[in-house]
């Protein structure tokens, strides 16, 4: 982590050259911005430090300046320094998230002591972060998200490095991959972990009562509104909302959502005052979105704008060798919820399992493993490969087997080699082929 500075914004050259004397001479680390634009250079989700900023600049004023940084990380604390005449503006920027003001002339003792208890707030802000992501490294996110295949580590991966941050996430991936389960991982990881997650399905939203459904309304907005009500992006103040299936979402609508993510306020309906909105979204899609712009479909400005952190989740078919595991985690899930003894699964079944077509994916998956643990099993018919060539069959079969008999003797290769009756040079042979691994590691 880099150390802590003070980020000294003001367009007055002497007072800003003072002032930053002042807080060097306390032990502080200054850096200095003649213009609020020259600033956001400095920012970033991850800014170890505080913004004190002049309010009145030419150009972009601090109050502008101090809305930017919070679109970036709401927890970056905000010092306004204001004049006398600008008290009832610095009361205003209080009210929309300033951690504090101090009044010209100051004394730069009392402005240093004012940044000193922002810095201590932001390495407690930063320092969380960073224990609430280990926190879930190991048992967490790998018991929701298994998988030793390059594709799901890298996954993790992405995950623990988003989740801290407060960046709006594009989830893309096949139906039934587990996007929302991304998501909800993501939330769980992340400083709003304590707040509400709300789920917004764009599919389902009644056409006439789309508005009120999201925005909320006012006693008697419209017939048979009686009293005031929340919409769901209130409910989900301080949280996460999950717009599933945001592709579904009509046009007008789209043009909406997209004001609520740029000026991260709403207007209920029957009302003119605007209500802040403190809340992340994560936007799930099944469809290619970029294509959904060109065809007209969805706005170019939404997708951009929902787009800045992009996660994939890999379809089983990107990621066979994990279809055993996966599959015994759901079994024992699935024989914990029944209330069942876990079952043996034999190798050849875990075999059979990793060589079929699972189009819907862990959704589909997880309905198989519910069958075999309720004696309804459905496992025994070969899989589908009519369309591959012998040799395509054969190297099929060999990962599979292969697969299965590491995830059985926990990665034991004498084991290993020893059931399927391979030399151990031909078995590092074959692992190197199909590019499989005894263990592996998110480290």
């Amino acid at each position: 982590m880099k150390p802590p500075v003070v980020l000294l914004v003001d367009d007055e050259e002497e007072l800003r050259r003072s002032s930053a004397q002042a807080l060097d001479l306390e032990g502080l680390s200054v850096v200095q911005c003649t213009s609020a634009e020259e600033a956001l250079d400095f920012l970033s989700e991850g800014f170890n430090g505080v913004v004190l900023t002049d309010i009145r600049m030419p150009g972009m004023d601090g109050m502008t300046l101090m809305a930017k940084t919070r679109e970036m990380d709401p927890d970056i604390p905000v010092i306004v320094l204001t004049g006398h005449a600008d008290v009832q503006l610095a009361v205003r920027a209080m009210r929309e998230g300033a951690y504090d003001f101090i009044e010209k002339p100051f004394n730069t003792r009392n402005l240093a002591e004012m940044a000193r208890r922002a810095l201590d707030r932001r390495q407690l802000v930063l320092e969380n972060r960073e224990l609430r992501a280990v926190a879930g490294k190991r048992d967490d996110i790998e018991a929701r998200l298994p998988g030793r295949t390059a594709v799901m580590v890298d996954l993790r991966y992405r995950i623990r490095a988003a989740a801290p941050t407060d960046a709006d996430l594009l989830i893309v991936g096949d139906t039934g991959s587990g996007k929302e389960v991304v998501a909800r991982a993501i939330h769980d990881l992340s400083p709003r972990a304590t707040r509400p997650v709300v789920v917004i399905d764009c599919a389902a939203l009644p056409g006439s009562l789309i508005e009120s459904e999201l925005f909320g309304h006012e006693a008697g907005a419209f017939p048979g509104a009686l009293r005031p009500r929340y919409g769901k992006f209130e409910h989900a103040r301080g949280g996460t909302i999950l717009l599933d299936e945001i592709g579904s979402m009509p046009l007008d609508l789209q043009t909406k959502l997209l004001r609520v993510i740029q000026e991260r306020t709403i207007t209920r309906l029957g009302s003119n005052e605007p209500v802040p909105l403190d809340v992340r979204f994560i936007a799930l899609s099944k469809v290619d979105l970029q294509r959904e712009v060109v065809e007209g479909r969805f706005r170019d400005d939404l997708f951009y704008r929902l787009n800045v952190v992009k996660l994939h989740v890999p379809p089983l078919s990107e990621r066979r060798e994990d279809i055993p595991l996966l599959f015994m985690q759901l079994a024992r899930e699935a024989a914990a919820r029944y209330r069942r003894e876990e079952i043996d699964l034999p190798q050849g079944l875990l075999r059979e399992i990793a060589m079929r077509e699972w189009p819907g994916n862990v959704r589909e998956l997880r309905n198989a493993a519910d069958r075999q643990v309720l004696g309804l099993n459905d496992l025994h018919n070969s899989p589908d490969d009519s369309h591959a060539t012998l040799s395509e069959r054969v190297a099929a079969f060999e990962k599979a087997a292969i697969s299965a008999s590491l995830l059985l003797h926990g990665g034991k290769l004498k084991a290993v080699y020893g059931e399927l009756g391979i030399s151990r040079k031909t078995l590092y042979e074959k692992m190197v082929r199909y590019r499989l691994s005894k263990a592996s590691d998110d480290d």
